[in-house]
């Protein structure tokens, strides 16, 4: 069973990417459509992290009344929703509106399986699970690209994709049942006990190191993504499609990287994994910041940087459990959780201030002082918590 049960969490995962990157490739045909602002899209972008934020830091409580697999298949419904609720708005409010919904299910399923997961699976499990996200973020603007380029529009592109989700809802549904088996059931030590207030959670030993952690994490990541293009175009001087080409293996970087991860997590450990994955960051760090005459290494430092960024997310939640223990852990997930999407939401906005006011070449700067944040935090975890690694069992 739990075989069946893990295939049916990478399709969830895979359900979890469909949405992430629908609204990028969306979203000049929507504003065109509507006539409204580009800079708009920055506000269903905060609508939506704010509602993931707010179902993250809830997700215990949710959890320990509704359990993972409702709180998975209800996530992934409210996603369907608002997605399918997209592709009928005419006007921007009513994206708004849907923007709830669409962060509120994504922050609760996103919380719950990352503890599931790091509770009941091994380490090279969760890489995978995270390259599937990838897969899944990547499949949609195929789907989209299809619909805009057929004459069928951005609604159809959403709707396609609601539609997927749906089905998804349906087996998930279906499935309830194995969730509540007793052996594959999250253990009655965890979820008997009430629910942990935030105040309790940032007490526990090591919680106020793990989140400043993960907030570097994600802000370093998100800020790659969003502004890597621009960099190499206004301060290296490289040319547009070629610097669009190599940003975007940035991201395959990471799905390749969380692949190759899985491979040999489960001997390397999750601690030993965070420290590989800085060092790389650092070394692409490096490479992009030279003041060579060649652009070859600034653009092959923008996929080190992807492949050092692959593991360090899946290696910090699956070690929750062993850092903080197994009755704490789907709360400091929820909290880690949240603690990400500020870092995602509101660092890659502030260096866009930072570019537009004073220079967009101190993109290098920026990046470094997360790695330095990450790698000080991490090491400080490291000494107030036990050192507990492939705490589950590796055949699972």
């Amino acid at each position: 069973m739990y075989s069946i049960l893990l295939a049916l969490i990478y399709l969830a995962f895979v359900s979890l990417g469909l949405p992430d990157s629908l609204l990028g490739s969306a979203w000049i045909s929507m504003r065109e459509q509507m006539e409204i602002p580009l800079s708009y899209a920055g506000i269903l972008s905060m609508i939506i992290a704010g509602g993931t934020i707010i179902s993250s830091l809830l997700s215990d409580k949710l959890t320990k009344r509704l359990g993972v697999g409702f709180i998975t298949a209800i996530s992934v419904l409210l996603t369907a929703t608002a997605l399918f609720g997209f592709s009928i708005s005419k006007e921007f409010w009513m994206l708004c509106v849907w923007a709830v919904p669409y962060g509120v299910g994504a922050g609760a399923i996103d919380a719950a399986l990352n503890n599931y997961v790091a509770l009941h699976y091994a380490s090279r499990h969760m890489n995978w699970l995270h390259c599937f996200w990838g897969v899944g973020a990547a499949i949609s603007p195929y789907i989209m690209s299809y619909c805009l380029t057929n004459g069928m529009g951005w609604n159809s592109g959403y709707r396609t994709v609601s539609f997927i989700q749906f089905i998804l809802t349906a087996i998930l549904f279906i499935s309830l049942p194995l969730w509540k088996m007793k052996k594959i059931s999250t253990s009655n030590e965890q979820s008997n006990l009430p629910a942990l207030k935030l105040s309790q959670i940032i007490r526990i030993k090591g919680v106020k190191f793990i989140l400043p952690a993960f907030f570097g994490y994600c802000a370093l990541e998100s800020t790659t993504f969003l502004w890597a293009s621009s960099y190499l175009v206004l301060s290296r001087g490289i040319d547009f499609e070629i610097a669009s080409k190599y940003a975007s293996l940035f991201f395959i970087g990471i799905t390749a990287g969380r692949f190759l991860s899985g491979i040999i997590s489960d001997k390397i450990g999750d601690r030993n994994m965070i420290r590989m994955g800085i060092g790389l960051i650092f070394a692409g760090i490096l490479a992009i910041w030279l003041p060579v005459k060649t652009n070859w290494m600034c653009l092959y430092g923008l996929i080190i940087i992807g492949l050092g960024c692959a593991p360090i997310y899946p290696a910090i939640i699956h070690a929750t459990p062993a850092n903080f223990g197994k009755v704490n852990s789907q709360a400091i997930v929820g909290v880690q959780m949240a603690s990400a999407y500020t870092g995602a939401t509101f660092m890659p906005p502030l260096f866009g201030l930072i570019a537009n006011h004073i220079n967009i070449s101190l993109f290098p700067a920026f990046l470094l002082i997360f790695a330095v944040l990450m790698v000080f935090m991490t090491e400080k975890l490291n000494k107030v918590t036990p050192k507990k690694e492939n705490l589950h069992n590796a055949e699972r």
